[in-house]
């Protein structure tokens, strides 16, 4: 059996929940969960922000943990090796984008947390193409938010090629933007981050930002007019989409890994003249999370952490939504 904490309505609190796995199947493994980050997209499914949650349901994607037990198809990976897991627990493995590579655009992968119980627990289980393997170098206990967080972020600089000497603007500097500014920062790129609290300036400039911007104010957005190349929007509310369209450059792209819920409302004119896009991007392929966890090891990036224990697991979840989190939460056993 496996112990876990689950909720088991829309909002409702974390409580203790065991379930029976079943048989291990041959391309799956079993992680012994240390520890494991709390995502907003945990929030968001306990909640049923989206209208997918299923009751009981065991949130947690930000994994790290040790190899507890392997499928008897498993090779590459091994019993006591230290791995995470993320936002996917498993992928089709036959799609034209899983065979391109791009297993995160796989339109049936499976989530850790859809349908599937994911690790805030004793154990959880996931195909092993899914698990990667953690570097020596890239400490644990603060590793989880890499997996969700930090890949958000980092996918965008391999899939656009991002050059490092490009001007790139950081929307929010919270659980996705500190991760970002750090990236940005070892990447070579310019980086600014806009931010409406006074706060987080000197924040952000320690993170690796090297300017800041007032993003309450409509001149400040107009005086950085054909600045950025890269915008990337880590927030999930409303903003003026238009005022920030205008601070990129020709062919400049304001990508969006932040989930708003609102329409983004953008006027055509500054897409078509100065021939600007408009993207987003999910979590990366376990190859780029990879190579994203080697980029990290190599630079000294690391999430920003609280620690709690798994025993005071709703006093984290209550910590997250009061907003005060510095920058990730992070669950241990």
């Amino acid at each position: 059996m496996i112990k876990a904490y689950a909720v088991f309505e829309a909002g409702g609190e974390l409580k203790p929940f065991e379930y029976d796995p079943g048989p291990l199947k041959a391309h799956e493994v079993e992680i012994n969960v240390e520890h494991c980050g709390i995502c907003h997209s945990d929030l968001s499914m306990m909640d049923n922000e989206w209208g997918i949650s299923q009751y009981p349901l065991v949130p947690g994607h930000e994994v790290i943990g040790t190899i507890g037990a392997v499928g008897a198809a498993v090779t590459h990976l091994h019993l006591g090796q230290r791995v995470g897991l993320g936002w996917h627990s498993g992928y089709c493995m036959s799609c034209d984008t899983c065979l391109s590579g791009d297993h995160n655009l796989c339109s049936t992968a499976e989530s850790t947390i859809v349908g599937h119980h994911g690790g805030f627990a004793d154990k959880v289980r996931a195909q092993a193409i899914s698990v990667i393997p953690l570097p020596a170098g890239v400490d644990a206990a603060s590793a989880g938010p890499l997996f969700c967080g930090g890949i958000t972020v980092f996918n965008p600089l391999v899939q656009f090629d991002i050059s490092p000497t490009a001007r790139v603007g950081v929307i929010g500097i919270g659980g996705l933007g500190h991760m970002a500014l750090q990236f940005l920062n070892a990447w070579g790129c310019e980086v600014t981050a806009f931010t409406s609290s006074e706060s987080k300036r000197a924040e952000a400039i320690a993170l690796g930002a090297h300017h800041t911007l007032d993003s309450r104010d409509p001149a400040v957005l107009a005086a950085a007019a054909n600045r950025f190349d890269l915008i990337l929007s880590t927030v999930n509310v409303k903003l003026d989409w238009n005022g920030y369209l205008g601070t990129l450059k020709p062919k400049g792209r304001l990508h969006i890994v932040g989930a708003t819920l609102e329409p983004l409302d953008i006027g055509a004119f500054s897409l078509i003249m100065a021939q600007r896009s408009v993207s987003g991007s999910p979590v990366g392929s376990p190859v780029t999370i990879a190579k994203m966890l080697d980029f990290a090891e190599r630079h000294h990036i690391a999430p920003i952490t609280e620690p709690f224990a798994f025993t005071e697991i709703n006093q984290a979840i209550a910590h997250l939504r009061s907003g005060k989190a510095r920058y990730r939460v992070v669950l241990s056993h």
